[in-house]
């Protein structure tokens, strides 16, 4: 166990119940978990759509390729004689 966690135990999450219920009233706090469940849920299809499980995911400390430059026509360098 971390030692954040250590300093977290019942009473004091009972009374941090206690002010949700408070602050927010006991007929609000059903709809702030269900709201807060939904964002949840869209936060991971978004996330499952942007980062396909069959795509390669690109690791960041990598930079990416620098695009290759365009293949030149030597005619059309070349100036007129």
């Amino acid at each position: 166990m971390s030692p954040v966690y250590a300093i977290i135990d019942a009473p004091i999450i009972a009374v941090i119940i206690g002010a949700a219920i408070i602050l927010f009233g006991a007929d609000q706090i059903p709809k702030l978990a269900r709201s807060m469940g939904q964002a949840k849920k869209e936060f991971d299809a978004a996330v499952s759509a942007k980062n396909p499980p069959d795509a390669p995911v690109q690791d960041a400390s990598v930079p990416p390729k620098p695009a290759a430059p365009p293949a030149s026509d030597p005619s059309a360098a070349a100036p007129p004689q």
